[in-house]
């Protein structure tokens, strides 16, 4: 699994750099617009949709539970400061997705419990692009957490959080499903390019769902 995060980084908006990776094969993108309010969203979104349906990709939102419908998405991921993956769960029924985030085994297990369909395990390390960091587990960390975890679930979990193609090798040996990146792929020269060599990287030669 290859999770795109969008954000604003030029040249890209939100639009044209989902487009990018799209274009690279990735097919699962997560809108993410902390501070915009839900017009906002929904003025992104809709188009964000419509693109993410004519290349057969997973479109989900950041924390926005109630505009999953208007915005006709396949899901929602819920930071640890957003609605209980729980209260979630009942407002949006059983075919959403919904992903979780998680810094400990505890948040993991929690998640599992709640009815997440997914855990966004991190940070990796220190990333610009998220404010109010948890702390940063390393390799070593997520080779620790993710061997208990795999003791009592085989949820997927997807790492996150500055993680670059020179890490995908070894963070793919600790039992992650996949990860989630932004400006790895952004900041890229051609990210389309830089998507399929991220794919290749964590076995996912075709476009991945």
């Amino acid at each position: 699994m290859l999770q795109f995060i969008t954000h604003r980084r030029r040249p890209y908006d939100e639009l044209s750099g989902a487009r990018a990776v799209l274009d690279g094969g990735c097919r699962w993108v997560q809108l993410r617009m902390k501070d915009a309010s839900p017009d906002e969203i929904i003025a992104t979104g809709r188009p964000l949709a419509r693109l993410c349906r004519d290349f057969g990709a997973t479109f989900i939102i950041d924390d926005h539970v109630a505009l999953v419908g208007e915005l006709g998405a396949d899901g929602v991921h819920l930071g640890k400061n957003d609605m209980p993956v729980a209260q979630a769960r009942k407002i949006l029924g059983s075919d959403r997705i919904i992903g979780a985030t998680a810094n400990t085994l505890d948040d993991m297990l929690a998640a599992v419990e709640a009815g997440a369909d997914y855990i966004g395990l991190g940070p990796f390390r220190f990333t610009t692009t998220k404010e109010k960091l948890s702390p940063v587990l390393g390799l070593d960390g997520y080779r620790s957490i993710m061997s208990e975890f795999r003791r009592s679930s085989d949820l997927p979990v997807v790492a996150i959080g500055g993680i670059t193609a020179e890490d995908l090798e070894d963070i793919m040996t600790t039992g992650v499903t996949g990860v989630a990146v932004s400006g790895a792929l952004l900041s890229a020269d051609n990210p389309a390019a830089t998507t399929r060599h991220f794919l290749a990287k964590i076995g996912l030669t075709t476009p991945n769902s």
